[in-house]
């Protein structure tokens, strides 16, 4: 039987289990560390969100790497992106002639992703690719090409696992997707 979690009158219930995240962590740490083997890329994760995912990601990963974080905003305490991208902590990495590895908690709407492809490939990287652990294929608005992804989701709200609801609930070892919500419009 799925867990659930309610928060601010809205009720979520499990969607990935700790033990399928763990298992597909260490699955695409294994492709990166065959597809970098002899190179030392620099993995730069996207806070708030990806934290979790960053730290077991890149303690399962068997090449030496360097990591950076960015900070972007695009939620504010919505459950849904505002659309407007902002940058609000930039890299202290030196990206020219470097593999960039950016890790994200998850891709919806495409336009952080596609922010910081712009902000990262104006500065003249070796290569480029994303990691994210969740990909919700059907609500992506601009064109992101993903090269590692952990889940393809549709379109539901989710928590846990870094993820959260209002800066909450980011600590749940699970992914929980929203199931029932309280009938007021944020």
């Amino acid at each position: 039987m799925a867990k659930r979690v309610r928060i601010n009158g809205d009720t979520f219930a499990t969607m990935i289990s700790e033990r399928r995240i763990k298992t597909r962590v260490k699955q695409l740490a294994r492709q990166i560390s065959r597809d970098y083997r002899g190179t030392v890329p620099v993995f730069i994760g996207v806070l708030n969100g990806s934290f979790i995912f960053f730290a077991d990601l890149i303690r399962e990963v068997t090449i030496d790497c360097e990591v950076d974080f960015l900070k972007l905003s695009s939620y504010g305490d919505a459950k849904i992106s505002s659309g407007k991208v902002t940058l609000l902590k930039d890299l202290n990495c030196q990206v020219e002639g470097r593999d960039i590895i950016i890790v994200e908690d998850i891709v919806d709407s495409g336009l952080s992703m596609q922010y910081m492809k712009h902000l990262i490939e104006k500065e003249n990287p070796k290569s480029f690719r994303i990691v994210t652990l969740l990909y919700k294929k059907l609500a992506v608005k601009t064109a992101v090409h993903i090269d590692y992804v952990g889940f393809t989701i549709p379109k539901d709200f989710v928590i846990g696992y870094g993820l959260d609801y209002a800066q909450k609930l980011r600590n749940l070892k699970d992914i929980y997707r929203l199931k029932e919500s309280r009938a007021t419009t944020r």
